[in-house]
């Protein structure tokens, strides 16, 4: 009996099953102390704010007013006895809630800026025991609206229980984390999983560059924080794709951190602006400038009087480098500088021609609303039979029309629509004034850049302006 015991253990599936899921449960982390740790520095911030409610003067007019002697008289009394007085009502007060985490014993709180945006009233809920929390009012000290970040500043005549950032760069792909928060109003909830992805452009604003996790992030989960494995926060919860399950944003705490000690520090954040309209370099476009790589940030406007102007940057250049870190992206480029202080001089490196060059540039400070209005990514089109347009010189009157600064560049007149013009969104009207950065004034022009360089490398990159908008677009040859 005792020697088929041994053969017993080994062929039963259900042993195995329950050997292999006790192994799996060994492994899997205990949040216990965790959770103890960081809960008492987690905060519910509750808001209320004054909104203007519509006025229903038109309805009380007719249910007071209406022609008397009719068949419902009663039922319009009735109607106004209990909603027509509804337009007068006073504005209401609207409530919100959210989450936030204590950093310091002094009482400074970080959550997202649109759980405390024009709020009239902030309310800082910790708890301080079991069952019982204390509810402070909070004055903001900054906001920026760009990352979705908010300071605030409770007095509490007592060391609070803060938590500190950790370093978000040290974080892998599928490390355990922890999330803490008020989902739907339900207090302190606690929610765990992995972190999924990094650097995420989920396209909220400029700076996006969010960890991913598949920890449950719910309404209500904004502004509170994500924790590692020792108990620091690694990321602020910001945002949630409604239509999922297990996806959720949080921003980087190392970029929190320094907006966070800028906001407590000068109330406001300062970013390095250089004054481009770029994109990314593409695998188009790398082709057409016959380039071996399709990494870094493709300049495709530069505005005038702006450091990037003053440093000698030009459309067509490729920035592949800021202080000597290697830019991959239109989105590194735009982080990278605006994490260097305004005034400071920067060294970018950057492709010209197929040639490497260094230009020093003297920062300047980004101003949110130049920022929203200066050009967006490129917009250009192609050339004929196999780009599907039809092409033609421009003419005196023409050029004064389209605000050409001369009598430059050739006119697209047709698009065919099912050639790679129209599918790189050229159009009707616009004007080609480069080809592979070489200017074009006659279709001649066009045609010999096309079969000496666009044909072999199988794209070419167009120059265009369209309403007065200088714009690039790279367009892969059809053969």
């Amino acid at each position: 009996m005792n020697r088929l015991t041994p053969k017993v253990f080994v062929t039963s599936p259900l042993l195995v099953l329950i050997m292999a899921a006790t192994a799996l449960a060994a492994n899997l982390p205990d949040f216990t102390a965790l959770a103890k740790k960081a809960g008492p520095a987690v905060a519910n911030i509750s808001t209320e704010k004054t909104v203007e409610i519509s006025n229903n003067k038109g309805l009380q007019d007719f249910l007071r007013n209406h022609p008397r002697g009719t068949p419902f008289d009663d039922f319009f009394d009735q109607f106004d006895q209990f909603f027509g007085n509804r337009g007068e009502q006073q504005p209401r007060k609207e409530r919100s809630l959210g989450s936030g985490f204590i950093i310091s014993a002094d009482g400074y709180v970080v959550t997202n800026n649109h759980v405390i945006e024009n709020a009239d009233i902030i309310r800082v809920n910790i708890e301080t025991g079991k069952n019982s929390s204390e509810s402070l009012i909070a004055k903001v000290i900054g906001t920026d609206p760009e990352t979705d970040l908010a300071l605030l500043k409770v007095d509490a005549n007592r060391t609070l229980p803060f938590i500190e950032f950790g370093n978000s760069d040290d974080l892998e792909v599928g490390e355990w984390v922890m999330a803490i928060g008020n989902p739907f109003g339900l207090d302190h909830t606690v929610t765990a999983g992995i972190v999924s992805a990094k650097g995420r452009n989920i396209r909220s604003g400029p700076f996006d560059n969010y960890l991913q996790t598949d920890a449950s992030i719910n309404p209500g989960n904004s502004g509170g924080p994500l924790i590692n494995g020792d108990g620091e926060v690694i990321g602020i919860n910001t945002a949630i794709i409604a239509r999922g399950q297990g996806i959720g944003f949080a921003i980087p705490s190392n970029m929190a951190k320094r907006i966070i000690n800028q906001l407590k520090t000068e109330q406001t954040v300062r970013r390095g602006w250089i004054g481009v309209n770029i994109t990314n370099l593409d695998e188009n476009t790398a082709k057409a400038l016959g380039l071996k790589t399709d990494k870094g940030a493709f300049v495709a406007g530069v505005i005038p009087g702006q450091p990037a102007d003053k440093a000698g940057l030009k459309s067509g250049d490729i920035i592949v480098g800021v202080n000597d870190k290697t830019i991959t992206s239109s989105s590194e480029l735009i982080n990278s500088i605006a994490n260097l202080p305004p005034g400071d001089k920067a060294k970018l490196t950057i492709l010209r021609e197929g040639k490497s060059r260094t230009l020093m540039i003297t920062l300047g400070e980004r101003n949110r609303e130049v920022a929203k209005a200066a050009p967006s990514q490129p917009a250009t089109e192609s050339a004929i039979a196999s780009l599907g347009i039809k092409l033609r010189a421009v003419t005196s009157t023409e050029a004064k029309a389209l605000g050409l600064d001369s009598v430059a560049g050739i006119l697209v007149t047709e698009v065919d629509p099912t050639k790679p013009a129209a599918e790189a969104d050229m159009r009707p009207g616009d004007v080609i004034l480069q080809a592979n950065l070489k200017p074009v004034n006659t279709v001649d022009e066009f045609l010999k850049v096309l079969k000496e360089e666009g044909e072999p490398r199988g794209a070419i990159m167009l120059q265009i302006k369209r309403r007065g908008i200088v714009q690039f677009y790279s367009i892969p040859i059809s053969r």
